[in-house]
């Protein structure tokens, strides 16, 4: 099931990025050859009007193929006496063939916007601290980390649990409308064994632990949790839009950010695999978002969308982030880049994003064990 739904997701993404290529591709006048969703061989093809949409039996991509795209010398020539010779990729107004390389990217964040908006207006899952002047529903304390070989872990925590009370000797906390109460019950029980009563699914279960010293901070004790109040908020049609835009832009900005540290940290170094999952590692994730409701799904599937489309403008060739790169470098030096080093870039890009996806997919399947 996971499998199936992780495949719709991505064919979702997939048609609404390359539909932004498509979409200013036709309106700037360029001639669209074929559209089409997964690779081939085709399961589906019609051609209609001047333009062939397929689908492919292969559901890991699609694209949007535009006359003259991939640049090359020989055919350019050859058809200067075509009638569709303007309406080549490469001999459009620099601004337009910026606006087509930008569009895929622009229509993922838009699929944002609208997913979280529309998830705002069912009932969506938020910190309580972040809306602290609206009404948040069913609010729970929620683990969202749980660190390993801690106190928590050893006692059964997962991530996803809400705790219901804390009880340490005659002392209790039930009240879970601030996370300082049962942060500041931890810290002061010192190293004495905590009752914890959670909620897992339907079930309810007690479990027992005696926090730590120095685990998080020294000269302090800590359990190895991270816990929020996490409740729903439903808000308005125009409201919702407007909250959908401030979360769509904040991720981007958190997410471009996490993006450059990690590229960063590559070469100093200090980044890990175990930051980043392939789509072994996604489709678990689609699964598990699913179990807890088509709202997380829809959140997930926002947030998976912003990553696509940040990840699609870094300057790497074979990502349009590298096309826009290539099209500066021919602004600012006036004339094309030889064919013959657009080509060999954007195999050797291509390539290190096949190796990436294969170790990355390699660790995922190590996690799973």
């Amino acid at each position: 099931m996971s499998i199936l739904i992780f495949i719709i997701v991505l064919a979702i993404l997939i048609f609404v990025h390359e539909l932004g290529h498509f979409i200013f591709a036709k309106k700037t006048g360029m001639l669209v050859e074929e559209f089409a969703i997964g690779f081939p061989p085709r399961i589906f093809s019609k051609q209609k009007g001047e333009t062939q949409y397929s689908i492919g039996i292969i559901p890991l991509g699609g694209y949007c193929k535009i006359l003259g795209e991939d640049y090359d010398e020989d055919e350019a020539e050859s058809s200067k006496k075509d009638l569709n010779y303007k309406r080549r990729f490469t001999n459009q107004p620099k601004i337009n063939q910026a606006l087509v390389l930008v569009a895929g990217v622009t229509f993922n964040f838009l699929l944002a916007w609208l997913l979280f908006s529309v998830a705002f207006m069912s009932g969506m899952p938020v910190s309580a601290s972040q809306f602290e002047n609206k009404v948040v529903q069913d609010a729970s304390l929620v683990l969202l980390d749980v660190l390993p070989d801690s106190p928590a872990e050893k006692a059964g925590l997962k991530v996803g649990d809400i705790i219901l009370s804390l009880i340490s000797g005659e002392e209790g906390v039930q009240d879970i409308s601030n996370i300082e109460i049962p942060t500041g019950f931890i810290v002061s029980t010192g190293e004495n064994e905590i009752e914890i009563l959670y909620k897992r699914g339907e079930e309810i279960l007690l479990t027992k632990l005696t926090p730590q010293k120095d685990l998080v901070k020294e000269g302090s004790v800590a359990i190895g949790v991270s816990f929020d109040v996490i409740g729903t908020i439903e808000l308005g049609f125009v409201e919702a839009f407007w909250e959908g835009l401030k979360m769509t832009g904040s991720l981007i900005k958190l997410i471009t950010i996490s993006l450059s540290l990690f590229i960063w940290g590559i070469f100093t170094g200090t980044s890990s695999l175990a930051q980043i999952s392939g789509p072994v590692g996604i489709v678990s994730m689609v699964g598990s978002a699913f179990d807890f409701g088509f709202v997380y799904l829809m959140t997930f599937v926002a947030l998976i969308s912003v990553n696509l489309g940040v990840i699609n403008l870094i300057p790497i060739p074979a990502l349009d982030g590298g096309r826009l790169l290539f099209l500066g470098i021919e602004t600012i030096k006036g004339s094309p880049i030889k064919p013959r080093v657009v080509n060999t870039l954007n195999f050797l890009g291509f390539a290190l994003l096949m190796i990436l996806m294969l170790i990355v997919t390699v660790s995922d399947v190590f996690k799973l064990f």
